[in-house]
């Protein structure tokens, strides 16, 4: 059955080692969509902190963002959205206050205070890029709680990944456990890691499937590629899913198909292989 949909995610797949869109890539993608061929990026990214990686395309393609949460198109109107209610986000704050450095709490709004921090160090050497290319996104407001006005997207934790295991361990008994989804990503060799914590059906993979539904495809004609935690159930439902070469050792098990590094253009090989040359 010829793919129709392309799922692919953005930092350790579509981009290389340097936080580049290899030209081998973008070439790939572009013969795709030419060839009828939709394309989705599906990211745990904001959509403002994607875009600039879209628009690198030679075509924009579907914006799945803030891991299923959102769907939206290239103007960034949200097509689809599922946020998580304000009260289990003051839950979850509560019961992590000793996490409480490099909490934030994301909203789906058009600009200003999209992020909200308790306090932003603008030295914090891990996370000092990070502010400064978001910094017309990002405000601080004391105590975090006081932020909740409205459902948000959800919360956000980023830290070491001994930090990012305690929480998730944390946050995995929390008696409203049901009320909100965990994913994690995770780069050991930067030893850092981000949790985010959301609505309860939100993954990339139900957002994924309810995506294409919405658009009229089958798993079987959707292919996706990825290379860490909050991959695996966008990699589960689609009926191609693709690993590639520097993915977590977590996937490495699935027997899944397999394609170069990110630093090889592992999406542009995969989408020659599988999607435009039809290989078994």
């Amino acid at each position: 059955m010829p793919i129709r949909l392309i799922a692919i995610d953005i930092d350790g797949t579509l981009l290389d080692s340097t936080f580049k869109v290899p030209e081998a890539n973008r070439r790939a993608i572009a013969d795709a969509m030419e060839a009828g061929i939709e394309v989705a990026l599906v990211t745990g990214r904001r959509f403002d902190f994607a875009r600039p990686i879209a628009e690198q395309l030679r075509a924009f393609p579907t914006m799945i963002v803030n891991n299923g949460a959102l769907v939206k198109t290239s103007d960034g109107v949200t097509r689809l959205k599922h946020l998580l209610d304000a009260n289990t986000a003051r839950a979850v704050l509560e019961a992590t206050l000793e996490f409480r450095n490099g909490t934030a709490v994301v909203f789906d709004r058009q600009r200003d205070n999209q992020v909200i921090y308790e306090r932003i160090d603008w030295n914090d050497p891990n996370r000092r890029g990070y502010y400064e290319r978001n910094r017309e996104y990002i405000a601080e407001v004391n105590p975090l709680e006081d932020c909740l006005t409205e459902d948000p997207i959800g919360v956000m934790y980023t830290g070491p990944l001994a930090t990012i295991h305690n929480t998730y361990a944390m946050l995995s008994g929390h008696d409203a456990r049901e009320n909100f989804s965990l994913a994690t990503t995770e780069y050991p060799a930067r030893d850092f890691a981000m949790l985010d914590v959301a609505h309860p059906s939100v993954s990339k993979g139900a957002a994924l499937a309810e995506w294409t539904a919405y658009r009229g495809y089958s798993r079987e004609e959707t292919m996706a590629i990825g290379d860490n935690h909050n991959d695996r159930e966008m990699l589960e439902f689609a009926g191609l899913p693709v690993l590639m070469a520097n993915c977590v050792e977590e996937l490495k098990s699935t027997g899944w198909r397999r394609t170069l590094s990110n630093d090889e253009s592992g999406v542009a090989a995969a989408i020659d292989a599988y999607a435009l040359g039809n290989a078994n």
